[in-house]
């Protein structure tokens, strides 16, 4: 016994003498040298609370900020929102970060935990066309919520925002893919989580190392089991709370003094040999600073699940070039990639049902985020009637086409007409995005019936100008309900 101590220990000695001078004093720590990405990219992120952005990039960080805000304002009266907010009122103790859409407040990481379960509380929330990323539930809640403890004005705010978009996404499409996503939802939010709140705390650039390190140790998990949970709580904690919370909590630990590992990605036993050893690191510091992230991500027009975007947005536009009403429709056929179909066809939830979402497009010409989560009105006599008009074809075709969300729609009418639109260009992505006015009429329509029309207008307003607020404290009367 002694023998293998003196072994461990000339080993460890060994090491220590092996690693770089001025190693800590604690022997079974070894200094490694920074990577040039570890570098770069931690240098980045320890800028960017003071970094000029280009004023496309602040107003459509503006925009996801918005509609991620109506997101969880919305979701409160939502299944996973309710549970949530009871989570605050059993766990959520002192503090001084807002819980949304109530009159409650906790600590920081109660708050990400709730308010991420608020915003990812259905399909409302922003998304990446490829599925596996909804980051503004996770950056927007751990943004908010850190922002709250330390104070900070808006605009370093808004440019925390537009760095955890640029550093998660960035996190999802260097590990994961850009089109081929595994069962790991976990990276995008933790990652542009971990971002956004480090920025807020004025992390230093070796702090952001470490800040790194402890985000990567919480970077597993959030597989896709959750799709079995119908009550979407369970997806509600993998995007939103659980990601925010990881973010919050790697923040918080550096800034009260917290060390970890300079460099993650390089050296035995990291990152990418554990995750994904055929990923490249260089993909995190890709364009950084040229291409942004968040104007990458989509804003759904529609409050409901992704797939569902594209064949509504057709049914629209056919009945823009050639109007008809619901009676006059014989039958209506979807086409949709094959990993699309499966996740929309007939299912329970209303805001993923094709049928049930369709027949309401052609009964109220639009669907409302009450009428996308409308459980009772699925088996109304009138909805009942249109949904078996409508048949959803699988198409291997489409789903070559991924991460572009490709549907055709094609329409027979009782008089033999046939029409027909093959949409790939979803409204409020890159390619085709929403006007300001429509994310403030979608807000709107969240918002208001929770809030009331004052406080949704004064919101906007606020939002719109980030700039002039000089303590983003200041937002949570305009958040909470009276």
């Amino acid at each position: 016994m002694l023998q293998a101590v003196s072994d461990l220990t000339r080993r460890r000695f060994v090491q220590v003498m092996a690693g770089a001078s001025g190693a800590a004093a604690w022997p079974f720590r070894v200094r490694a040298q920074v990577s040039p990405v570890m570098a770069t990219l931690a240098a980045y992120m320890s800028q960017a609370g003071t970094r000029a952005l280009p004023d496309a990039v602040v107003l459509e960080t503006k925009n996801h900020i918005l509609d991620t805000l109506a997101a969880a304002i919305s979701g409160s009266k939502l299944p996973p929102g309710i549970q949530a907010l009871k989570f605050a009122e059993a766990y959520g103790g002192q503090g001084g970060a807002t819980i949304v859409a109530s009159n409650l407040v906790s600590g920081p990481i109660e708050a990400a935990i709730v308010n991420g379960a608020l915003a990812q509380a259905d399909e409302t929330d922003d998304n990446y066309s490829a599925g596996g990323a909804h980051p503004g539930c996770a950056v927007i809640p751990a943004a908010l919520a850190m922002g709250e403890v330390f104070g900070v004005d808006g605009m370093r705010f808004l440019r925390a925002v537009t760095l955890g978009y640029d550093i998660g996404m960035r996190a999802m499409k260097t590990i994961l893919g850009r089109t081929v996503l595994r069962d790991t939802h976990n990276i995008v939010g933790s990652f542009g989580a971990s971002a956004a709140a480090g920025c807020i705390a004025k992390l230093s650039a070796q702090q952001m190392r470490w800040l790194i390190d402890y985000t990567s140790q919480q970077a597993g998990g959030g597989y896709g089991v959750w799709q079995r949970d119908t009550e979407h709580m369970e997806k509600a904690f993998v995007f939103g709370s659980m990601t925010a919370r990881n973010g919050i909590t790697a923040a918080m630990l550096i800034h009260s003094g917290w060390t970890g590992v300079d460099d993650v990605f390089y050296g035995h036993e990291n990152f990418f040999q554990s995750y994904a050893p055929n990923a490249k690191p260089e993909g995190f510091i890709d364009r950084l600073g040229e291409s942004y992230e968040v104007t990458q991500t989509i804003i759904k027009k529609w409050s409901t699940g992704g797939p569902i975007q594209s064949p509504l947005d057709a049914i629209l536009n056919l009945r823009n070039q050639h109007p008809f009403e619901a009676d006059q429709v014989k039958e209506i056929v979807v086409h949709l990639s094959t990993s699309a179909a499966s996740k929309v066809d007939n299912v329970l939830s209303p805001d993923l049902c094709i049928q049930y979402l369709v027949a309401v497009m052609l009964l109220d010409r639009t669907v409302s985020f009450r009428a996308a989560h409308d459980i009772a009105r699925m088996t109304d006599a009138a909805i009942v009637r249109q949904r078996k008009k409508v048949t959803v074809v699988a198409e291997q075709r489409l789903e070559d086409l991924l991460p572009r969300r490709v549907a055709v729609v094609e329409i027979t009418l009782n008089d033999g007409t046939k029409l027909s639109e093959e949409n790939d260009t979803v409204r409020g992505t890159p390619e085709n995005p929403m006007t300001q006015d429509e994310i403030v009429e979608k807000a709107r329509d969240l918002i208001v019936p929770v809030l009331g029309a004052d406080k949704c207008t004064k919101l906007v307003q606020a939002i719109y100008t980030l700039e002039k607020v000089n303590n983003i404290r200041d937002l949570r009367p305009l958040l909470q309900r009276t």
